[in-house]
């Protein structure tokens, strides 16, 4: 079998067996088409053709070209994810890549917006027009679940369970997480349901909860445009619906929420990345060691 065989084999391992997102199999597979191109060039066509010394001048000529460290990291993690499994497939008999360290990601902490910010958002005005309730609910439900596009977009009315004050979500490869919605988040989500929902449905009806005018499902791209047009309202411009999702984690931390507890409501697989948001509020953490320790006051 050839690398470019390998390849395809690989990436429906990723979406059938491992149960990867189709964004991360697409990019895995942009990552690995551009290898096996590059090693192509090289002579090297079959997976033992491969030697170390080529994925690292690989590696490194990927660095040079200017692309983003995360993106040279995720193509690295993609090239020894692959080599890995033409081993254990028994595709190929060595691995290039065992020693082959990922390059360093630079740590990048994420956007919020304050408080006050995020009520100047959420106060507005909204048309009270089917459009216009669906707005106010995207809005609210994003920052008061802290989901993100792809998973708010991909949330079925069966997976609203507003008398219970949970939606069930499906997040990245496919994990299913229980979320609290509650207060606000509820209410608004309710009057759209109630009152903007019905407006929008189609001749086909869409299980979807999040309708476009045309009674389809929303897609991403609206939802980013939905967050921008109102945050640039109230003056927060390029506002990002990840913004809200990284306010909603800031915001829960600097309220005293448990670690854990956020992983489990980001549904992030590491801790590690959830604690990103410890790093965001040094005030908050002088206050909490002041308020907390015995003898922080002399």
């Amino acid at each position: 079998m050839n690398l470019e065989r390998a390849r395809e084999e690989y990436l429906s391992h990723l979406a059938v067996e491992r149960g990867c997102s189709a964004n991360t199999v697409a990019a895995y597979g942009r990552d690995l088409a551009r290898y096996v191109a590059w090693l192509a060039e090289r002579g090297a066509t079959e997976p033992d053709d491969v030697s170390l010394a080529l994925v690292e001048a690989h590696v490194a000529e990927l660095s040079a070209s200017g692309l983003s460290a995360s993106s040279v990291e995720r193509a690295a993690s993609a090239v020894k994810g692959f080599h890995r499994f033409m081993l254990t497939d028994e595709i190929s008999h060595g691995l290039p890549t065992a020693d082959l360290p990922l390059p360093a990601k630079p740590q990048r902490l994420p956007d919020v917006i304050s408080r006050e910010d995020a009520a100047r958002l959420l106060d507005q005005p909204f048309p009270q027009t089917p459009t216009g309730l669906r707005d106010h609910a995207v809005l609210e439900v994003l920052y008061g679940c802290g989901l993100r596009a792809s998973e708010l977009v991909g949330l079925d009315e069966r997976a609203v369970l507003l008398d219970e004050g949970v939606v069930r979500v499906f997040g990245k490869g496919s994990k299913e997480r229980v979320v609290p919605i509650l207060g606000a988040a509820s209410e608004a989500l309710e009057r759209y349901l109630d009152r903007g929902r019905g407006a929008l449905v189609g001749r086909r009806p869409c299980p979807a909860v999040f309708l476009n005018a045309r009674g389809g499902r929303l897609s991403r791209q609206s939802v980013h445009a939905i967050v921008e047009k109102y945050g640039r309202v109230v003056g927060l411009k390029g506002l990002h619906p990840h913004t809200l999702r990284h306010s909603f984690a800031t915001h829960l931390l600097e309220g005293g929420a448990d670690l854990r507890v956020v992983q489990e409501l980001l549904g992030h697989a590491n801790v590690a990345t959830t604690q990103l948001y410890t790093h965001l509020d040094r005030s908050h953490i002088r206050r909490v060691y002041l308020s907390a320790h015995p003898r922080a006051r002399g």
